[in-house]
């Protein structure tokens, strides 16, 4: 990797990106994103579903304008997709009535080449890829590991300098994105690809510390470059190697801190009941807590090891961790979760126990929950629209977001019997 002296092949300055709310203002997603893409070196990208990383990526790409701030391509401001960058999606986004050959063909679109130059290029890339003899393939016939390495293929024969991969492993399963990985290492290392910087959006802390020499830290609402932490490890990388793991568990302890921060002071990111709520059923936090409260934890765990035993990913666990922070039923910090005094009362209660305490933390610890239990003890039928609640969060939430903390909230009430939801007349009640 060359030095930071050095010209960044992409660069943000000061981006910004606003999406609409019902009202027409705007709600920011991304804010002041200061961020180089340096020759011979794979950025990172690692934050939570909804940091806006995909965005961030499709501005850096040319593809979306940014509300604000600048993009430059080798220094110059790019205004839209450029021959010098490839995009690698996370969904294999290949032309089903196409062949392998004639879908890596596709990339060459834009460029002026005979027929016979478009079929060698491919050729080349298909080889180079490890798809020699499924040139006359279509998608249907091939895995999704050979369909995303078309898509790999599709990409690497535009001969562009900048690759942008967004979250290109998620959708494979385990053992195929782990050769994969390694497969596209190798070529990187061996410096058989066209391609000498890359930026790589995961949710996957060790697939980030695998391949990247540098990792960003995207904070969310609005997404933010919180850290950004150097990847000196050699390759190739063991998971297993201690300093491997030192890394993985600083990142783990750096997320932790920042849930604590979200948990803890949520004034200061939303108004009042207008806090957005993880994707955690009550089956999933219980499940969670059981585990902790047995062997081999005894009450405590490392994020990072109870991750692995459980094969959960930052956007499985994270989401579940916070929601028992938040709840009280958890405490998150410097890396790993344990159990408070609460949680351990939750799992060596009976189900009418559990009910009734994981009511009254709903009604302490989540003001939205008590906010509509107030509503409808207020209102004459004890009865109120959703879209009551969904105007008054969207002043302060995304679409999604409210969908989400809508459909969370009405789980967790209903499990504490608190409030009920009635899906046909769109109302909540008592």
């Amino acid at each position: 990797m060359n030095s930071q002296s050095e010209r960044p092949l992409i660069e943000l300055r000061k981006v910004c990106m606003d999406f609409a709310k019902p009202s027409g203002e705007p709600l920011p997603v991304l804010a002041d994103i200061d961020l180089a893409l340096r020759a011979r070196e794979i950025l990172g990208l690692l934050g939570r579903s909804g940091a806006g990383k995909s965005t961030l990526l499709r501005i850096a790409a040319g593809l979306v304008r940014p509300t604000s701030g600048q993009v430059y391509h080798r220094s110059m401001p790019l205004t839209g997709p450029s021959e010098g960058i490839a995009v690698v999606f996370q969904t294999f986004a290949l032309f089903p009535w196409l062949t392998v050959i004639e879908n890596v063909e596709t990339g060459l679109d834009a460029f002026a080449l005979t027929g016979r130059e478009r079929r060698e290029r491919a050729e080349s890339a298909i080889d180079l890829i490890g798809l020699d003899g499924f040139q006359g393939a279509y998608p249907r016939e091939l895995s999704g590991g050979m369909r995303q390495r078309v898509g790999f293929a599709r990409a690497i024969v535009t001969g562009s300098s900048v690759l942008l991969m967004d979250e290109p492993f998620s959708a494979l399963d385990v053992l195929t994105a782990e050769t994969l990985r390694t497969d596209f290492i190798d070529l990187w290392q061996e410096q058989e690809i066209p391609t000498t910087s890359a930026l790589l959006v995961t949710h996957n802390i060790e697939e980030a510390v695998l391949m990247c020499d540098r990792i960003a830290i995207l904070s969310s609402n609005p997404g933010r470059v919180a850290a950004e932490i150097p990847v000196s490890l050699a390759h190739p990388r063991n998971r297993l190697d201690d300093a491997f793991r030192t890394v993985v568990d600083d990142i783990y302890a750096l997320l932790t801190s920042r849930a604590v921060v979200f948990s803890a002071a949520p004034g200061q990111l939303h108004s009042g009941f207008a806090r957005p709520l993880a994707r955690a059923s009550v089956s999933q936090m219980s499940g969670l807590l059981e585990t902790l409260a047995g062997a081999p934890y005894h009450g405590r765990s490392g994020l990072r090891e109870i991750a692995r035993a459980l094969g959960l990913q930052v956007d499985d666990l994270f989401p579940l961790a916070e929601s028992l922070h938040m709840l009280g039923f958890a405490e998150l910090s410097d890396g790993a979760v344990r159990l408070t005094p609460a949680g351990r009362m939750f799992v060596h209660g009976g189900t009418g126990e559990r009910k009734r305490l994981f009511r009254e933390h709903l009604l302490e610890f989540v003001p939205l929950s008590a906010h509509i239990r107030r509503v409808l003890e207020e209102r004459g039928g004890h009865r109120a629209p959703r879209v009551r609640f969904e105007s008054e969060l969207e002043d302060h939430l995304t679409r999604r977001d409210v969908e989400r903390t809508l459909r969370v909230v009405t789980g967790w009430a209903r499990y504490a019997e608190l409030f009920g939801y009635d899906d046909r007349a769109q109302e909540f009640h008592i």
